[in-house]
């Protein structure tokens, strides 16, 4: 690896790191917000989905046109969409004018990766590393991540709790969370200009073959991965970061502070069940670990609101995160894996933007269910089960189908 190429991954690690912070950061006080501005649950819940479905077609579009239009120059489209969309949740309590800017900036309730940056860096690293490097790399840009999102989540609830305190209204805190989050977007901007070349496709690498969506010979494969993904998301829909924290807010009377200790110890231990993934899978393979890891956390998923107390609950909630995101960077591995150069953009966008199709319709749904105390835990059942129903699909469509590095085991 030489010097060009070490930098170039210092700075798509730095971006991970400070866009993830963002997410984190307004996950936690992104909904309580709309709700101090007057928005009801059902409407909140619309514009989650519609904020993950806009996103998507933004994405789609910049990640299966990076690979021919340039990378560099959709990462840092992408980030002014990012910066934009932080401004407008400032400027404007209009119900009509946030969901424009839900579709067309970029927003993550989650506290999740959104956008098109996370498909466009995976491949952008992927040309940069070996095959046995790049599961290990991609669990730390997973770890790296996830400390982020924990970090950011317990500023904001530490920053929104302190400017209560001090006499600030809820909704003016919550604000100066969001403009913060803006303010990012424009770090952002600053990394990407700074990124060289040979994050780009080599211009020979570049097929001539027919093409839907930026692929052609891994088009299949790609296809098959993106439904079996869609519904993974849509399952993690119903229980993105952003409701889980009304949750415990409403259901056992959690403070802002204390929602973003919760998440701050949660992606904590996301962060770290990431990193053990790689040593896991190089030896067990990547399908196997990505099954055989998450069955058992979406089971705890399943369990959290049968938990009597907030610390029980609480328990249950952190076991669960120490192992649900070893399926993460083994996934983002495994689809840079079976497909052709070329296609790593188009592939790792395809997936994502089929993730967050399949993720926009159920915070929707999941709104629909927290209007009503008799539904009201419900989205933590249908988001695990739903899950494990994804995790046997996947292991019987693929687990014949080996990554480079497992065939010359």
């Amino acid at each position: 690896m030489n010097d060009r190429a070490s930098i170039d991954i210092a700075l798509l690690f730095a971006a991970r790191i400070v866009r993830l912070f963002a997410y984190g950061f307004l996950s936690v006080v992104l909904v309580l917000y709309l709700a101090e501005i007057g928005m009801p649950a059902g409407q909140i819940g619309l514009l989650l989905s519609l904020t993950l479905l806009g996103d998507a077609a933004i994405s789609l579009w910049l990640t299966t046109s990076a690979d021919r239009l340039g990378r560099r120059r959709m990462l840092l489209l992408g980030a002014a969409l990012m910066a934009g969309a932080g401004v407008a949740f400032v400027i404007t309590r209009n119900p009509l004018l946030l969901l424009v800017a839900a579709i067309v900036g970029v927003i993550s309730p989650s506290g999740n990766e959104i956008g098109p940056f996370l498909s466009i860096e995976q491949a952008s690293l992927t040309q940069l590393v070996t095959d046995r490097q790049r599961t290990r790399v991609f669990a730390w840009y997973n770890l790296a991540g996830s400390f982020a999102t924990a970090l950011g989540a317990l500023c904001a609830g530490l920053l929104a709790q302190w400017l209560q305190n001090s006499g600030w209204l809820p909704v003016d805190a919550y604000r100066t969370v969001i403009v913060l989050y803006a303010g990012i977007g424009g770090m952002l901007l600053v990394l990407f200009l700074l990124l060289s070349s040979a994050i780009e496709v080599e211009p020979l690498a570049a097929a001539t073959e027919p093409r839907l969506l930026g692929l052609h010979k891994s088009r299949g494969v790609v296809f098959q991965l993106s439904a079996l993904f869609a519904l993974d998301a849509f399952a993690g829909g119903f229980i993105v970061q952003s409701i889980m924290a009304y949750w415990f807010h409403v259901h056992f009377g959690a403070d802002v502070e204390l929602i973003g200790a919760i998440f701050f110890g949660a992606n904590l231990l996301a962060g770290i069940s990431a990193l053990l993934a790689a040593r896991i899978a190089a030896r067990f393979g990547l399908i196997n670990t990505m099954v055989f890891t998450h069955i058992p956390s979406n089971i705890l998923l399943m369990l959290v609101p049968f938990m009597p107390t907030l610390p029980l609950a609480i328990a249950v909630l952190l076991l669960r995160f120490s192992i649900s995101q070893m399926d993460v960077p083994t996934r983002q591995s495994y689809t840079m894996a079976v497909v052709a150069p070329d296609e790593r953009s188009a592939a790792s966008g395809v997936t994502s933007i089929a993730r967050s199709l399949g993720a926009a319709a159920s915070p929707a749904l999941s709104g629909l269910l927290l209007a009503s105390t008799l539904t009201f835990s419900a989205p933590f059942i249908i988001s695990g089960g739903l899950k494990i129903v994804y995790d046997l699909l996947l292991y019987r469509k693929f687990r014949s189908v080996k990554p480079p590095e497992e065939k010359l085991a």
